[in-house]
């Protein structure tokens, strides 16, 4: 999920929190207000009830009349006066079908409330010449309700018009809010290993985007630093190195061609000329490493077919090994040509693939080797199976490591570079490897590598 819809969602759920607890806050408070209004008008009927009905005399009268005239009725109005009986227990008798806590709280002297769903109770005890009564009055409350309803609506249709705003105003939020980090990673894409030297624009102010563009800067610094280092160290060594390694190779040669050197020491120089020749393939190898790994340029990138490629790839092994036997498998090649292609380097491919193809030879004693080639999923899958000694299980994954043999390899030749050297190859190409291996039975290894725009 990209950050700009991150930051949309957390400002709409903050929001809608927020709403949500207003207007809950305006249902509860309205209905609060309603509903006190509403016993308040009970409560002043309790009283009026008690006038009329419990003091008979002119007042009462009176209050009748006026109630009668200007008070007006409210729905479902009832009056009820219970007179009590102090010899038994309870001393009241229910007119009304209410809770027991009810009628004990107006024995309490106490105004006391009562609703149930739309029903309003009010009640008081009342004291008149050593008699008490109990006064209930009771009504319903349509058009309160009715309000309250009306209200849940509006609140509702505004609660869903404020989240279409909020999610609107949201998107507007978040779009500025990450619009800086959008330019820094636009222009982050446009540094490559040929242009380190590129910064980004410095950020006026000291808010974190201006400390991550001075990260940034400073991580660039450090990196162009280290390519300069070690793209000087590959040039110089590539020159310094095999220089010496030539001179030591050629006077060795000489020394063989003459009599200048004693049977025994014939031994010694060949000792030496065959170290040299070693130390001048581990060189080359380590160049292509290094080389491959800081690279990243696409120099002679060409399309390539990659039958064509492991068909000479196969030739060569057998001109170095006359001695190795490779198949060939084209049976599942795709009815499509164009899938078989992909970019590259066509050196580095070589290269890559005839070390996977030399080590499939050497390791399985000059068994057959079998290249199956495939394509699936816009992927180019280069299969490399033999049948020789395989990798033990806890080393496999070690093997894409410099320098690192397996434990089983003691008797064969290598520098443990070829296959580092190789997975740098792969990559370069956004390709991947994977190997499957068992001791004593055998290797597979696949190279995938992209189909060609």
């Amino acid at each position: 999920m990209r950050l700009q819809t991150k930051i949309t969602l957390l400002f709409v759920v903050i929001s809608t929190i927020g709403l949500v607890l207003l207007n809950a806050s305006i249902i509860y408070f309205v209905s609060e207000f309603s509903f006190e209004d509403f016993f308040k008008r009970l409560e002043a009927r309790v009283n009026l009830t008690a006038e009329t009905n419990i003091y008979p005399d002119k007042e009462s009268v009176a209050y009748k009349e006026v109630r009668a005239r200007y008070l007006e009725k409210l729905a479902n109005e009832r009056e009820y006066v219970i007179k009590l009986d102090t010899t038994r227990l309870p001393s009241y008798k229910k007119v009304v079908d209410l809770p027991d806590q009810f009628y004990q709280n107006i024995l309490k002297g106490s105004k006391t409330r009562y609703t149930d769903q739309n029903h309003f109770y009010a009640g008081k005890l009342f004291n008149t010449h050593g008699e008490k009564y109990i006064v209930i009055v009771s009504a319903t409350d349509p058009y309160g309700f009715k309000e309250l309803e009306q209200l849940k609506r509006v609140l509702l249709i505004i609660f869903v018009i404020s989240i279409i705003l909020t999610y609107i105003a949201g998107k507007i939020f978040s779009y500025y809010t990450v619009q800086p980090v959008r330019g820094i990673i636009k222009r982050v894409k446009n540094i490559t290993a040929n242009n380190l030297h590129m910064r980004l624009d410095d950020v006026e102010g000291q808010d974190e985007i201006a400390e991550l563009v001075l990260t940034f800067n400073n991580m660039l610094t450090r990196l162009e630093t280290a390519f300069e280092t070690q793209n000087n160290f590959v040039s110089n060594a590539s020159h310094e190195l095999r220089t010496p390694l030539t001179i030591i190779s050629g006077e060795t040669q000489l020394l063989l061609k003459g009599n200048k050197v004693t049977e025994e020491g014939r031994e010694s120089v060949k000792t030496i000329l065959a170290e040299a020749e070693k130390l001048g393939h581990i060189l080359a190898s380590l160049l292509g490493l290094a080389q491959t790994g800081f690279d990243g340029k696409k120099q002679n990138w060409t399309r390539i077919r990659v039958d064509e490629l492991v068909m000479g790839v196969a030739d060569s092994v057998k001109k170095i090994d006359r001695n190795s036997i490779i198949d060939l498998d084209f049976s599942a090649l795709p009815a499509n040509e164009n899938l078989l292609y992909t970019e590259g380097n066509i050196n580095l491919l070589q290269l890559a693939i005839s070390n996977i193809v030399r080590n499939a030879c050497k390791y399985s004693n000059n068994r057959p080797v079998y290249i199956q080639i495939t394509a699936q999923d816009g992927r180019i899958i280069i299969k490399v199976t033999d049948k020789g000694i395989g990798i033990p299980e806890q080393e496999q994954q070690h093997i894409f490591e410099p320098f690192f043999r397996a434990s089983n390899t003691t008797d064969f030749e290598g520098h443990g570079i070829g296959l580092p050297l190789t997975l740098n190859i792969i990559r370069l190409h956004k390709g991947t490897i994977g190997i499957r291996s068992e001791e004593q039975v055998g290797t597979e290894i696949q190279i995938l590598l992209p189909v060609a725009d």
